[in-house]
Protein backbone atom coordinates (compact mmCIF):
# COMPACT_ATOMS: atom_id res chain seq x y z
CA UNK A 1 0.00 0.00 0.00
CA UNK A 2 2.93 2.30 0.97
CA UNK A 3 4.45 1.71 -2.42
CA UNK A 4 1.61 2.55 -4.44
CA UNK A 5 0.60 5.95 -2.53
CA UNK A 6 4.38 7.02 -3.11
CA UNK A 7 4.43 5.89 -7.04
CA UNK A 8 0.70 7.70 -7.09
CA UNK A 9 2.37 10.80 -5.37
CA UNK A 10 5.35 10.76 -7.67
CA UNK A 11 3.13 9.99 -10.96
CA UNK A 12 1.22 13.07 -9.75
CA UNK A 13 4.24 15.65 -9.27
CA UNK A 14 5.61 14.71 -12.53
CA UNK A 15 2.57 14.83 -14.45
CA UNK A 16 1.57 18.44 -12.70
CA UNK A 17 4.51 19.70 -13.04
CA UNK A 18 4.70 19.13 -17.06
CA UNK A 19 1.32 20.44 -17.27
CA UNK A 20 1.48 23.78 -15.12
CA UNK A 21 4.61 24.72 -17.30
CA UNK A 22 3.70 27.71 -19.98
CA UNK A 23 0.05 26.86 -19.10
CA UNK A 24 -0.65 30.43 -18.83
CA UNK A 25 0.01 31.27 -22.55
CA UNK A 26 -1.97 32.14 -24.52
CA UNK A 27 -2.86 35.16 -21.79
CA UNK A 28 -6.04 35.11 -23.41
CA UNK A 29 -9.00 32.71 -24.20
CA UNK A 30 -8.70 30.22 -26.85
CA UNK A 31 -11.43 27.58 -28.06
CA UNK A 32 -14.01 26.46 -26.53
CA UNK A 33 -12.53 28.69 -23.12
CA UNK A 34 -14.98 31.39 -24.23
CA UNK A 35 -17.84 29.49 -23.37
CA UNK A 36 -17.06 27.95 -19.97
CA UNK A 37 -14.55 30.74 -18.25
CA UNK A 38 -17.49 33.40 -18.32
CA UNK A 39 -19.86 30.76 -17.06
CA UNK A 40 -17.59 29.99 -14.05
CA UNK A 41 -17.25 34.03 -13.90
CA UNK A 42 -20.96 34.44 -13.58
CA UNK A 43 -20.83 31.51 -10.40
CA UNK A 44 -18.90 34.00 -8.46
CA UNK A 45 -21.58 36.78 -8.43
CA UNK A 46 -23.17 37.66 -5.39
CA UNK A 47 -27.07 37.02 -7.53
CA UNK A 48 -26.68 34.20 -10.19
CA UNK A 49 -27.69 36.72 -13.51
CA UNK A 50 -30.20 35.75 -16.19
CA UNK A 51 -29.72 34.62 -18.58
CA UNK A 52 -27.46 31.89 -17.05
CA UNK A 53 -24.36 30.92 -19.48
CA UNK A 54 -23.78 27.54 -20.69
CA UNK A 55 -26.67 25.76 -19.38
CA UNK A 56 -26.35 23.40 -21.94
CA UNK A 57 -23.60 21.10 -19.27
CA UNK A 58 -23.87 20.10 -15.87
CA UNK A 59 -22.29 22.78 -13.31
CA UNK A 60 -19.16 20.96 -11.68
CA UNK A 61 -16.40 21.83 -13.49
CA UNK A 62 -17.33 25.14 -14.03
CA UNK A 63 -17.67 25.67 -10.14
CA UNK A 64 -14.44 23.80 -9.95
CA UNK A 65 -12.93 26.66 -12.33
CA UNK A 66 -14.98 29.58 -10.45
CA UNK A 67 -13.15 27.97 -7.33
CA UNK A 68 -9.60 28.32 -9.43
CA UNK A 69 -10.62 31.62 -10.19
CA UNK A 70 -11.91 32.87 -6.61
CA UNK A 71 -8.36 31.55 -5.14
CA UNK A 72 -5.81 32.41 -8.13
CA UNK A 73 -7.43 35.54 -10.23
CA UNK A 74 -9.49 35.82 -13.15
CA UNK A 75 -6.55 35.02 -15.45
CA UNK A 76 -5.20 32.56 -17.45
CA UNK A 77 -3.57 30.78 -14.21
CA UNK A 78 -6.62 30.77 -12.52
CA UNK A 79 -9.04 30.07 -15.15
CA UNK A 80 -6.45 26.39 -16.39
CA UNK A 81 -4.90 25.34 -13.24
CA UNK A 82 -8.31 23.37 -12.71
CA UNK A 83 -7.31 21.49 -15.98
CA UNK A 84 -3.63 21.06 -14.99
CA UNK A 85 -4.77 19.51 -11.03
CA UNK A 86 -7.59 16.81 -12.68
CA UNK A 87 -5.21 15.97 -15.62
CA UNK A 88 -2.54 14.97 -13.32
CA UNK A 89 -5.11 13.14 -11.04
CA UNK A 90 -6.37 11.27 -14.40
CA UNK A 91 -2.72 9.39 -15.01
CA UNK A 92 -2.69 8.55 -11.62
CA UNK A 93 -6.47 7.37 -11.95
CA UNK A 94 -4.77 5.27 -14.69
CA UNK A 95 -1.69 3.88 -12.85
CA UNK A 96 -4.66 2.56 -10.24
CA UNK A 97 -6.60 1.51 -13.08
CA UNK A 98 -3.66 -0.72 -14.70
CA UNK A 99 -2.90 -2.19 -10.86
CA UNK A 100 -6.63 -3.71 -10.81
CA UNK A 101 -6.02 -4.84 -14.53
CA UNK A 102 -2.57 -6.49 -14.37
CA UNK A 103 -2.05 -6.44 -10.75
CA UNK A 104 1.90 -5.21 -10.93
CA UNK A 105 3.37 -2.12 -10.74
CA UNK A 106 5.88 -1.74 -13.73
CA UNK A 107 2.55 -2.49 -16.31
CA UNK A 108 0.44 0.09 -14.30
CA UNK A 109 3.17 2.87 -14.39
CA UNK A 110 3.75 2.21 -17.89
CA UNK A 111 -0.22 2.47 -18.88
CA UNK A 112 -0.07 6.05 -17.02
CA UNK A 113 3.05 7.08 -19.00
CA UNK A 114 1.39 6.14 -22.34
CA UNK A 115 -1.41 7.91 -21.05
CA UNK A 116 0.23 10.82 -20.47
CA UNK A 117 2.34 10.80 -24.18
CA UNK A 118 -0.82 10.15 -26.36
CA UNK A 119 -0.93 13.88 -26.58
CA UNK A 120 -4.52 14.51 -26.27
CA UNK A 121 -4.67 13.95 -21.96
CA UNK A 122 -1.75 16.55 -22.02
CA UNK A 123 -3.55 19.09 -24.52
CA UNK A 124 -7.07 19.10 -23.13
CA UNK A 125 -5.27 19.31 -19.39
CA UNK A 126 -3.77 22.75 -20.09
CA UNK A 127 -7.13 24.75 -21.36
CA UNK A 128 -10.34 25.30 -19.69
CA UNK A 129 -12.92 23.08 -21.28
CA UNK A 130 -15.00 20.23 -19.23
CA UNK A 131 -13.88 16.94 -20.63
CA UNK A 132 -10.55 16.39 -19.03
CA UNK A 133 -13.18 16.85 -15.21
CA UNK A 134 -15.11 14.03 -16.69
CA UNK A 135 -12.12 12.24 -17.41
CA UNK A 136 -10.57 12.12 -14.28
CA UNK A 137 -13.33 11.41 -12.22
CA UNK A 138 -14.34 8.69 -14.61
CA UNK A 139 -11.38 6.96 -14.26
CA UNK A 140 -10.74 6.77 -10.67
CA UNK A 141 -14.40 5.31 -10.70
CA UNK A 142 -13.01 2.81 -13.18
CA UNK A 143 -10.36 2.16 -10.83
CA UNK A 144 -12.46 1.36 -8.20
CA UNK A 145 -14.56 -0.70 -10.47
CA UNK A 146 -12.22 -2.97 -11.37
CA UNK A 147 -10.65 -3.60 -8.13
CA UNK A 148 -14.11 -4.82 -6.93
CA UNK A 149 -15.01 -6.89 -9.69
CA UNK A 150 -12.33 -9.94 -8.84
CA UNK A 151 -13.96 -9.63 -5.64
CA UNK A 152 -16.49 -11.96 -3.37
CA UNK A 153 -17.54 -8.99 -2.16
CA UNK A 154 -17.40 -5.41 -4.18
CA UNK A 155 -19.73 -3.68 -2.55
CA UNK A 156 -17.63 -1.10 -1.32
CA UNK A 157 -15.90 -0.79 -4.73
CA UNK A 158 -18.46 -0.40 -6.52
CA UNK A 159 -19.92 2.35 -4.31
CA UNK A 160 -17.08 4.22 -4.87
CA UNK A 161 -17.18 3.85 -8.05
CA UNK A 162 -20.80 5.11 -8.08
CA UNK A 163 -19.25 8.08 -6.38
CA UNK A 164 -17.20 8.82 -8.89
CA UNK A 165 -19.81 8.35 -11.93
CA UNK A 166 -21.77 10.83 -10.67
CA UNK A 167 -19.00 13.18 -10.27
CA UNK A 168 -17.76 12.40 -13.53
CA UNK A 169 -21.66 13.11 -15.10
CA UNK A 170 -21.96 16.70 -13.13
CA UNK A 171 -19.22 17.38 -15.44
CA UNK A 172 -20.27 16.36 -18.58
CA UNK A 173 -23.07 13.85 -19.78
CA UNK A 174 -20.88 11.95 -21.55
CA UNK A 175 -19.64 10.68 -18.12
CA UNK A 176 -22.49 8.74 -18.21
CA UNK A 177 -21.41 6.43 -20.68
CA UNK A 178 -18.45 4.83 -18.72
CA UNK A 179 -21.17 4.21 -15.80
CA UNK A 180 -24.05 2.68 -18.70
CA UNK A 181 -21.14 0.52 -19.66
CA UNK A 182 -20.04 -0.68 -15.98
CA UNK A 183 -24.30 -1.12 -15.51
CA UNK A 184 -24.39 -3.13 -18.54
CA UNK A 185 -21.62 -5.61 -17.57
CA UNK A 186 -23.16 -6.07 -14.54
CA UNK A 187 -26.48 -6.70 -15.92
CA UNK A 188 -24.96 -9.15 -18.75
CA UNK A 189 -23.37 -11.50 -15.57
CA UNK A 190 -26.71 -11.63 -13.41
CA UNK A 191 -28.38 -12.45 -16.86
CA UNK A 192 -25.76 -14.84 -17.21
CA UNK A 193 -25.91 -16.29 -13.74
CA UNK A 194 -29.95 -16.21 -13.65
CA UNK A 195 -29.51 -18.52 -16.97
CA UNK A 196 -26.91 -20.57 -14.80
CA UNK A 197 -24.45 -20.65 -17.65
CA UNK A 198 -21.20 -22.37 -17.77
CA UNK A 199 -17.99 -22.71 -19.61
CA UNK A 200 -16.94 -26.71 -19.94
CA UNK A 201 -13.40 -25.61 -18.79
CA UNK A 202 -13.54 -23.27 -16.72
CA UNK A 203 -10.41 -20.96 -15.74
CA UNK A 204 -9.74 -18.83 -12.74
CA UNK A 205 -9.46 -16.19 -15.09
CA UNK A 206 -12.64 -16.67 -17.21
CA UNK A 207 -14.34 -13.03 -17.00
CA UNK A 208 -17.85 -14.69 -16.38
CA UNK A 209 -17.78 -17.21 -13.39
CA UNK A 210 -21.43 -18.27 -11.96
CA UNK A 211 -20.01 -17.82 -8.30
CA UNK A 212 -19.08 -14.24 -9.34
CA UNK A 213 -19.96 -11.53 -6.37
CA UNK A 214 -22.42 -14.48 -4.73
CA UNK A 215 -23.52 -11.56 -2.09
CA UNK A 216 -23.94 -8.84 -4.28
CA UNK A 217 -27.98 -8.40 -4.19
CA UNK A 218 -30.43 -6.28 -7.17
CA UNK A 219 -30.82 -3.63 -4.24
CA UNK A 220 -26.86 -3.58 -4.03
CA UNK A 221 -26.33 -3.07 -7.66
CA UNK A 222 -29.31 -0.14 -7.24
CA UNK A 223 -27.67 1.67 -4.56
CA UNK A 224 -23.88 1.29 -6.05
CA UNK A 225 -24.70 2.29 -9.43
CA UNK A 226 -27.92 4.27 -10.07
CA UNK A 227 -29.07 5.56 -6.38
CA UNK A 228 -25.19 6.51 -5.43
CA UNK A 229 -24.05 8.39 -8.62
CA UNK A 230 -27.99 10.02 -9.19
CA UNK A 231 -27.80 11.41 -5.66
CA UNK A 232 -24.22 12.58 -5.64
CA UNK A 233 -25.17 14.09 -9.58
CA UNK A 234 -28.02 15.78 -7.95
CA UNK A 235 -26.28 17.32 -5.24
CA UNK A 236 -23.99 19.12 -7.56
CA UNK A 237 -27.20 21.56 -8.83
CA UNK A 238 -28.04 22.66 -4.96
CA UNK A 239 -25.22 25.73 -5.18
CA UNK A 240 -27.28 26.99 -8.48
CA UNK A 241 -30.96 25.89 -7.51
CA UNK A 242 -31.08 25.01 -4.50
CA UNK A 243 -33.19 22.41 -2.93
CA UNK A 244 -35.85 23.85 -5.82
CA UNK A 245 -36.55 19.94 -7.50
CA UNK A 246 -38.93 22.14 -10.23
CA UNK A 247 -35.69 23.92 -11.12
CA UNK A 248 -33.07 21.09 -10.60
CA UNK A 249 -35.51 19.18 -13.26
CA UNK A 250 -35.75 22.11 -15.69
CA UNK A 251 -31.94 22.23 -16.11
CA UNK A 252 -31.75 18.46 -16.65
CA UNK A 253 -34.53 18.72 -19.40
CA UNK A 254 -32.16 22.44 -20.85
CA UNK A 255 -29.47 19.53 -20.66
CA UNK A 256 -31.23 16.59 -22.51
CA UNK A 257 -32.16 19.02 -25.29
CA UNK A 258 -29.21 20.68 -26.17
CA UNK A 259 -27.58 17.15 -25.86
CA UNK A 260 -29.69 15.13 -27.81
CA UNK A 261 -30.56 17.59 -30.72
CA UNK A 262 -29.06 17.05 -33.97
CA UNK A 263 -26.89 19.61 -34.46
CA UNK A 264 -26.29 21.76 -37.79
CA UNK A 265 -23.03 20.32 -39.59
CA UNK A 266 -20.68 23.20 -40.61
CA UNK A 267 -17.46 23.83 -38.10
CA UNK A 268 -14.19 23.55 -39.26
CA UNK A 269 -12.92 21.23 -37.54
CA UNK A 270 -15.95 18.47 -37.41
CA UNK A 271 -15.54 14.99 -37.57
CA UNK A 272 -17.28 11.56 -37.04
CA UNK A 273 -16.72 9.24 -34.97
CA UNK A 274 -15.37 6.19 -37.15
CA UNK A 275 -12.69 8.44 -38.04
CA UNK A 276 -11.31 9.68 -34.49
CA UNK A 277 -9.10 6.08 -33.83
CA UNK A 278 -7.42 6.89 -36.89
CA UNK A 279 -6.66 10.59 -36.15
CA UNK A 280 -7.95 12.02 -39.41
CA UNK A 281 -8.96 15.45 -38.59
CA UNK A 282 -7.12 17.17 -35.39
CA UNK A 283 -8.72 20.24 -33.61
CA UNK A 284 -6.71 23.20 -33.51
CA UNK A 285 -7.35 24.89 -30.80
CA UNK A 286 -4.54 27.61 -30.79
CA UNK A 287 -3.36 28.99 -34.59
CA UNK A 288 -1.31 32.18 -33.56
CA UNK A 289 1.51 33.69 -35.70
CA UNK A 290 4.47 35.37 -33.75
CA UNK A 291 5.84 36.70 -36.48
CA UNK A 292 6.97 35.95 -39.87
CA UNK A 293 8.08 32.41 -39.61
CA UNK A 294 6.47 31.82 -36.29
CA UNK A 295 3.46 30.66 -35.08
CA UNK A 296 2.00 29.71 -31.07
CA UNK A 297 0.16 26.79 -31.76
CA UNK A 298 -2.04 24.21 -29.90
CA UNK A 299 -3.45 21.30 -31.49
CA UNK A 300 -5.61 18.49 -30.56
CA UNK A 301 -4.49 15.56 -32.48
CA UNK A 302 -3.26 12.27 -30.39
CA UNK A 303 0.20 10.91 -30.79
CA UNK A 304 0.30 8.68 -33.92
CA UNK A 305 2.96 6.65 -32.30
CA UNK A 306 0.63 5.26 -29.59
CA UNK A 307 -2.84 5.94 -30.86
CA UNK A 308 -2.59 4.12 -34.19
CA UNK A 309 -0.81 0.86 -32.75
CA UNK A 310 -3.37 0.79 -30.06
CA UNK A 311 -5.80 -0.36 -32.89
CA UNK A 312 -3.93 -3.81 -33.01
CA UNK A 313 -3.68 -3.53 -29.41
CA UNK A 314 -7.47 -3.72 -29.14
CA UNK A 315 -7.99 -6.20 -31.91
CA UNK A 316 -5.74 -8.27 -29.94
CA UNK A 317 -7.70 -8.15 -26.36
CA UNK A 318 -10.75 -8.82 -28.50
CA UNK A 319 -9.06 -11.89 -30.09
CA UNK A 320 -8.02 -12.94 -26.48
CA UNK A 321 -11.63 -12.25 -25.01
CA UNK A 322 -13.04 -14.56 -27.19
CA UNK A 323 -10.59 -17.22 -27.53
CA UNK A 324 -9.42 -17.14 -23.87
CA UNK A 325 -12.38 -15.27 -21.84
CA UNK A 326 -9.68 -13.10 -20.36
CA UNK A 327 -11.02 -11.04 -17.62
CA UNK A 328 -8.67 -8.22 -17.99
CA UNK A 329 -8.75 -8.76 -21.58
CA UNK A 330 -12.62 -7.84 -21.47
CA UNK A 331 -12.91 -4.92 -19.09
CA UNK A 332 -10.26 -3.49 -21.39
CA UNK A 333 -12.30 -3.77 -24.46
CA UNK A 334 -15.49 -2.47 -22.57
CA UNK A 335 -13.72 0.68 -21.08
CA UNK A 336 -12.20 1.21 -24.41
CA UNK A 337 -15.49 0.61 -26.50
CA UNK A 338 -17.93 1.95 -24.31
CA UNK A 339 -17.24 5.68 -24.43
CA UNK A 340 -16.08 5.61 -27.78
CA UNK A 341 -18.81 4.01 -29.62
CA UNK A 342 -21.75 5.46 -27.26
CA UNK A 343 -21.05 8.58 -29.30
CA UNK A 344 -22.54 6.62 -32.43
CA UNK A 345 -25.90 6.36 -30.87
CA UNK A 346 -26.21 10.19 -30.35
CA UNK A 347 -28.48 12.02 -33.04
CA UNK A 348 -26.02 14.19 -33.29
CA UNK A 349 -24.24 15.51 -36.52
CA UNK A 350 -21.89 17.21 -35.01
CA UNK A 351 -18.47 15.79 -33.72
CA UNK A 352 -15.20 16.46 -32.73
CA UNK A 353 -12.13 14.39 -31.97
CA UNK A 354 -11.80 15.15 -28.63
CA UNK A 355 -14.71 13.37 -27.31
CA UNK A 356 -12.76 10.17 -28.32
CA UNK A 357 -10.40 11.39 -25.50
CA UNK A 358 -11.68 8.68 -22.79
CA UNK A 359 -11.14 5.93 -25.45
CA UNK A 360 -7.85 7.23 -26.13
CA UNK A 361 -6.69 6.93 -22.43
CA UNK A 362 -8.04 3.43 -21.46
CA UNK A 363 -6.12 2.50 -25.13
CA UNK A 364 -2.67 2.26 -23.35
CA UNK A 365 -4.39 -0.45 -21.00
CA UNK A 366 -4.82 -2.89 -24.46
CA UNK A 367 -1.13 -1.71 -25.49
CA UNK A 368 0.52 -2.90 -22.04
CA UNK A 369 -2.02 -6.29 -21.85
CA UNK A 370 -0.81 -6.55 -26.06
CA UNK A 371 3.29 -5.62 -24.78
CA UNK A 372 3.15 -8.18 -21.78
CA UNK A 373 1.54 -11.22 -23.48
CA UNK A 374 2.88 -14.56 -23.94
CA UNK A 375 6.81 -14.24 -23.91
CA UNK A 376 7.08 -10.76 -24.79
CA UNK A 377 10.54 -9.82 -22.95
CA UNK A 378 9.94 -7.73 -20.58
CA UNK A 379 12.07 -4.91 -21.77
CA UNK A 380 9.94 -4.48 -25.26
CA UNK A 381 7.01 -2.71 -23.70
CA UNK A 382 9.29 0.30 -21.30
CA UNK A 383 11.04 0.47 -25.15
CA UNK A 384 7.63 1.30 -26.49
CA UNK A 385 7.17 3.59 -23.82
CA UNK A 386 10.54 5.50 -24.98
CA UNK A 387 8.86 5.76 -28.44
CA UNK A 388 5.51 6.98 -27.37
CA UNK A 389 7.76 9.85 -25.03
CA UNK A 390 9.84 10.45 -28.60
CA UNK A 391 6.31 11.08 -30.14
CA UNK A 392 5.29 13.28 -27.28
CA UNK A 393 8.21 15.46 -27.48
CA UNK A 394 8.20 15.86 -31.34
CA UNK A 395 4.76 16.97 -31.23
CA UNK A 396 5.28 19.39 -28.21
CA UNK A 397 6.33 22.22 -30.24
CA UNK A 398 2.51 22.15 -31.46
CA UNK A 399 1.07 20.99 -28.20
CA UNK A 400 2.26 23.75 -25.72
CA UNK A 401 1.58 27.49 -26.90
CA UNK A 402 4.53 28.78 -25.32
CA UNK A 403 7.28 26.78 -26.64
CA UNK A 404 6.33 27.96 -30.44
CA UNK A 405 7.60 26.44 -33.67
CA UNK A 406 8.71 27.93 -37.40
CA UNK A 407 6.47 27.41 -39.92
CA UNK A 408 9.10 24.76 -41.18
CA UNK A 409 8.60 22.54 -38.25
CA UNK A 410 4.94 22.75 -38.61
CA UNK A 411 4.99 21.96 -42.14
CA UNK A 412 6.90 18.63 -41.46
CA UNK A 413 4.98 17.92 -38.65
CA UNK A 414 1.90 18.09 -40.73
CA UNK A 415 2.04 14.98 -42.74
CA UNK A 416 -1.22 14.83 -43.97
CA UNK A 417 -3.05 17.86 -45.67
CA UNK A 418 -5.89 17.35 -43.47
CA UNK A 419 -4.38 17.62 -40.33
CA UNK A 420 -4.02 21.44 -41.32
Amino acid sequence: MMRTGITAGLLFVLAHFAMLVGVTTPEKFYFDEVHYVPAARQMLEPVMQEPMLNPMHPPLAKQLIALSIHSFGDRPLGWRYPGVLFGSLAVVAVYLCGLALFAAQGPAIAASLLAFFNQMLFVQSRIAMLDIFALAFSLFALAAFAHGFRRERPHLWFALAGIGFGLSAACKWSGLFVLAVCIVIVAVIRLMQSWRTQFADAEPGDWYRPDLWSGFKAWHFAVCLVFIPAAVYLATFIPLYGLSVPDILQAQRRIFSDNTTSAIAGHTYMSSWPSWPFLVRPVWYLFDKVNEDRIAAVVFLGNPLILWPALIAVAICLRDWIVARRDDAFLILAFYFGPYLAWALLPRTLGFIYYYLPAATTASFALVYALRRGSMPPWLLWAYVAIGFAGFAAMLPISAAFIGTSMATFSRLMIFQNWI
